[in-house]
């Protein structure tokens, strides 16, 4: 009987010191507190055997827009049309650590995850590159413009310590991941828009300077 009730009070004792969770409403001492930080940089390293668990897969819908071209001026006094080329990246961020690194642990442990949970790829990052004819009227400046189709997984991050590490062993990030979805994901599509505006004073006085380099339409 006595041996039991030891063994039965050291698993008690195991578990109270093996799990920990950073939550702002759990009071601690700063040197028993990691931060956020602290726990993704262990488990980018590797220090931290790190998952992600519970991977929950949201809806997909379209970024902000964003400029992807040069700016093209048009200093001319006739509408006038030129072919530019442009690229766009864009990768993925966290709520707990900002950008996810591609080729890094993060990355890999996200993708596993996901994979394993709803046999989806995950991409940490998409490019695409084109070209496209842009308009531009006498006096404006022109400029192409992309948003990409984007995804939101949350879930929450697991990291196990072969020893106690700020007084556990397990500790717990609740974590949102956004990142690129393929095109046509839930029905979005990324949209490639040509915008443009009317030039400032200053941009006039580039025009007349010549300042405005490789950018500007050949003058009438």
């Amino acid at each position: 009987m006595n041996r039991t009730l030891r063994y039965g009070g050291r698993t008690l004792a195991l578990t109270a010191t093996a799990l920990g969770v950073i939550a702002t409403a759990v009071p601690a001492a700063a040197e028993e507190q990691p931060t956020e930080e602290q726990i993704m940089a262990d488990c980018a390293s590797g220090e931290g055997k790190c998952s992600f668990n519970s991977p929950k897969v949201g809806q997909a819908y379209l970024g902000e827009p964003r400029q992807v071209s040069e700016l093209l001026f048009n200093c001319t006094d006739s509408p006038a049309a030129q072919s530019m080329s442009w690229a766009d990246t864009v990768g993925s961020s966290h709520s707990v650590g900002g950008s996810v690194t591609v080729g890094g642990g993060i990355e890999g442990i996200i993708t596993a995850s996901v994979t394993a949970t709803y046999n989806y790829t995950w991409q940490s990052s998409h490019t695409e590159t084109s070209s496209f004819t842009v308009n531009v009227k006498p006096g404006e400046v022109g400029w192409i413009s992309r948003a990409q189709v984007m995804r939101r997984i949350s879930g929450t991050w697991q990291t196990h310590y072969d020893d106690p590490k700020w007084g556990h062993y397990y500790w717990f990030v609740p974590d949102v991941v956004t990142g690129p979805a393929p095109n046509g994901t839930d029905g979005k599509h990324s949209a490639v828009v040509v915008k443009s505006r009317k030039m400032t004073a200053e941009e006039k006085k580039l025009c007349s300077t010549g300042d405005t380099q490789d950018r500007v339409f050949t003058r009438s």
